[in-house]
């Protein structure tokens, strides 16, 4: 039996070379996935553990801070050989070219001898009052170069003029780096500087847990106390909880590809089984067993399993080192990652690939050893499609339907999130289970234009398509879940993007707020502010301090005209009127008042009585300029509300804005232009993810159709050939190959967005139903839709090239020759 394997390998190699390439495709992608994730933790870990080489223990504070008398009890400690306790002072930087100031850490620099610290990339470390380290990254930023001079100042405004010594090597800090400077220097700063943490190394023969206990003896309860590796734990498992999920996530897309190749590999063995029945009835004839038979195909599979799941090992992993050398050419933000193959990484997806291949060869084996050795010999029969095992089938199929649907329902009304993925992946295997019912009749549907206007080919090329069920189901279903699951994410994200916006015009109905105190705006400053790029509207507001029930407070007036071109929430336009005061629920609160009822506001001798409404977003009161004008007609412009473009860089036009009206000495800003950019920018690189991801499986499952079809064409030989020699040219051929293959890419497009709305919707209720206040919003992405059903379209017509060239080139008379 090893001959015959061997022989019938290389005999049908060309065969299962489609089969092979997703194999190659769902490991190296699992590989992959395994691998960055990898190399990743590893790099961390080895990150964390250089910044806290030597550190034996550690005070870290939690629910109380660090006493300067704590740490003068931990550094008398016996077991303790060195003691490094972490000061910090926060202070403002004028960096050249900077209209105001900008926040900047400063560390104290500690004795390095046992425990590790801050490196000079350049210059020096400082050793002396008022001198000071930068990190590179932040030095190559505003251009600082070691010997300038710049100014610190307080909070409180006092400046402190400091040298620049050296820059601090910050290659691999994770987040921003802090500046150093001596102990006595970041004491002057600010005396009674915070104590971030205490490090210790220990005595020579005391161990980490003895140094431990006795520190946690002298501290209070409210900090704790870990050993040096259960510190180096805890900063890891902070830093790569997101890692981690990030992983889980590849693995579950993983996964995914996995078993759409699973899909395509069951269906060729399927089709390859069926076409060697002559071969399996032979090896009958001449002893075989059925369990011969079953082991041999079982052993081909192992064989192609464990061949293309190594080459896909090689792919996943050389597909991790360049994506790793890429990230740290171009300087992704990210600390440099070394490429780490752990066994784990290498040895998973090859055990998951060579088993997955056996599992799907599984039920074709079956099929060939359940035929006697004469019947076999005699031309096959075509199957039948009402077979008890297909009705059994299609009970099955439509009673996980309607459990599934009703899931949904369930996880859609209540926010139950893992209900709702329970009854989809019910009501897909329903889907799944009738799809031998389901696709067909939707082919038969789709293909009834060509049919009518494309002549005889089309016609053909519908009834191939529905010849046999269960081929072009199991065909369909592997590209229906990757377009499911692309047209699910892209719903889904639309959904929750247009949910959340709908909330952010609630909690930051303005996109930005500019403010002064004490000062005046200049009075060319909405010119200068229209003038930055991706401010769209500026609205100036007016503000007076006013007394109502007994407090002092400031009030806001804005232009009824055109506060609508600012404010994005409909209902706070609508509510913003003569007469009434729209009010936040913590002033409401402070004064006590009720929503709805009436307040007295006084300025000066006027005095105004207002409806209060109850509004959230805005200043704590906010009245229109012409109520305004009537308490405080002197009123100044105070601020001005802004609206962005929402194509614009939110955090580039922050910083424009930080820099801009340069008279202006201290300017508050606010609004939600930032938050509104960054989770834009989530959802813009979780969509490019999650479709780029979920692509690899569109990629196997077209290589499943194009697999299908040229063995479809080996089946159709010699009808192939009689329908050329009645007249079918070449052209018209390839046409209705074509025709085939786009009838069931369009079949599996089509349902797959069909089913991406409902699980999107389904799963955004779910998901966000019980996280917003207010109903939960629904998308369409109709452009995205559109796209991925001309991506499937054209995949599919780009599936049948080969086969249908295949085709063509078999002469007629040769091929009404074959058996």
């Amino acid at each position: 039996m090893r001959r015959s394997i061997l022989s019938s390998l290389r005999a049908h190699l060309g065969r299962l070379v489609a089969a092979c390439l997703a194999i190659v495709l769902g490991v190296g992608f699992g590989t992959l996935a395994m691998t960055a994730h990898s190399s990743a933790t590893n790099g961390i870990d080895q990150t964390i553990g250089k910044q806290n080489a030597g550190v034996d223990a550690v005070a870290n504070p939690n629910r109380e801070s660090i006493t300067t008398a704590e740490a003068a009890a931990v550094a008398k400690l016996p077991q303790a050989a060195s003691v490094v306790t972490e000061l910090s002072a926060y202070m403002q930087v004028q960096w050249a070219g900077q209209v105001r100031p900008d926040s900047l850490g400063v560390d104290a620099r500690y004795d390095t001898a046992k425990i590790a610290g801050p490196t000079a990339k350049s210059g020096k470390l400082p050793d002396a009052k008022n001198e000071i380290a930068l990190p590179v990254k932040l030095a190559e930023k505003y251009k600082v170069a070691v010997g300038q001079e710049l100014k610190l100042s307080t909070w409180e405004g006092k400046t402190y003029p400091v040298k620049v010594v050296g820059l601090l090597d910050d290659s691999t800090s994770i987040g921003g780096a802090n500046a150093v400077a001596t102990a006595e220097t970041v004491n002057t700063f600010e005396p009674g500087s915070y104590l971030n943490r205490i490090k210790v190394a220990a005595a020579p023969g005391v161990t980490q847990a003895a140094l431990a206990a006795a520190i946690d003896g002298v501290v209070n309860d409210g900090v704790d106390v870990y050993t040096g590796t259960a510190w180096i734990d805890h900063e890891v498992k902070g830093i790569t909880s997101g890692i981690d999920v990030l992983g889980g996530v590849f693995g579950m897309f993983a996964v995914i590809a996995l078993f759409v190749a699973c899909l395509v590999i069951a269906n060729t063995f399927t089709i390859v089984i069926a076409q060697r029945t002559r071969e399996m009835a032979l090896l009958r004839c001449v002893g075989a067993s059925r369990k011969q038979v079953f082991s041999s195909v079982l052993a081909e599979a192992t064989i192609v399993g464990l061949v293309a799941s190594g080459i896909g090992v090689v792919f996943g992993v050389a597909l991790s080192a360049i994506a790793l050398t890429l990230a740290r050419t171009f300087d992704w933000g990210l600390p440099p990652v070394a490429l780490h193959l752990g066994l784990a990484s290498v040895f998973v997806p090859l055990a998951l690939g060579t088993v997955a291949t056996i599992l799907a060869a599984v039920v074709p084996a079956r099929r060939a050893t359940r035929v006697a050795p004469l019947a076999a010999l005699r031309p096959e029969a075509a199957p039948v499609a009402k077979s008890k095992a297909g009705v059994l089938r299609l009970v099955l199929g439509f009673l996980l339907l309607a459990g599934g649907g009703a899931l949904l329902v369930m996880a859609a009304t209540s926010s139950q999130v893992l209900i709702g993925v329970a009854g989809g992946v019910m009501s897909f295997l329903g889907v799944l289970a009738v799809g031998s019912l389901l696709v067909p009749a939707l082919v038969r549907v789709l293909g009834a234009l060509p049919a009518r206007s494309g002549g005889v080919p089309a016609r053909i090329a519908v009834a191939n398509a529905v010849r046999n069920p269960r081929r072009t189901a199991a065909t369909t279903s592997a590209l229906l879940i990757g377009v499911t699951l692309i047209s699910l994410t892209c719903v889904g994200i639309a959904s929750v993007r247009k949910t959340f916006d709908v909330t952010m015009d609630k909690e930051y109905p303005v996109d930005v707020t500019l403010k002064v105190y004490d000062e005046k705006m200049p009075a060319t400053a909405a010119k200068q502010l229209q003038d930055i790029k991706g401010i769209t509207q500026v609205v100036p507001v007016k503000s007076a301090k006013v007394k109502t029930g007994g407090e002092t407070l400031d009030i806001t007036g804005v232009d009824q005209g055109v506060a609508g071109s600012v404010i994005h929430d409909p209902k706070l336009v609508g509510q913003l009127q003569p007469g009434t005061a729209l009010i936040d629920r913590q002033t409401l609160g402070m004064l006590n008042v009720e929503d709805g009822s009436t307040i007295t506001i006084v300025s000066g001798k006027q005095k105004l009585t207002l409806k209060a409404v109850r509004a959230g977003g805005l200043d704590p009161i906010t009245i229109t300029q012409a109520d305004l004008s009537k308490l405080a007609p002197n009123a100044a412009v105070t601020g001005y509300w802004l609206a962005s473009d929402p194509k614009a860089d939110g955090p580039e036009v922050i910083d424009a804005l930080k820099q801009s009206l340069p008279t202006v000495k201290s300017l508050t800003i606010g609004g939600g232009l930032a938050e509104r950019s960054f989770y834009t920018k989530v959802f813009d690189v979780l969509l490019l993810v999650a479709v780029g991801l979920l692509g690899v499986s569109v990629l196997i499952a077209l290589v499943g159709v194009g697999n299908t079809l040229s063995l479809s064409v080996l089946e159709r030989t010699r009808e192939n050939a009689l329908l050329r020699a009645m007249g079918l040219t070449r052209r018209q051929l390839r046409g209705m190959l074509a025709v085939e293959s786009l009838l069931m890419a369009l079949v599996a497009a089509g349902l797959g967005i069909a089913l991406g709305l409902i699980y999107g919707w389904t799963g955004t209720s779910a998901l966000m139903g019980s996280q917003v206040d207010g109903p939960v919003q629904y998308a369409v992405p109709g452009r995205l839709l559109l796209t991925i059903a001309l991506v499937a379209a054209v995949a599919g017509l780009l599936a049948s090239v080969l086969p249908a060239r295949r085709a063509a080139k078999v002469a007629p008379a040769g091929a009404l020759a074959t058996e």
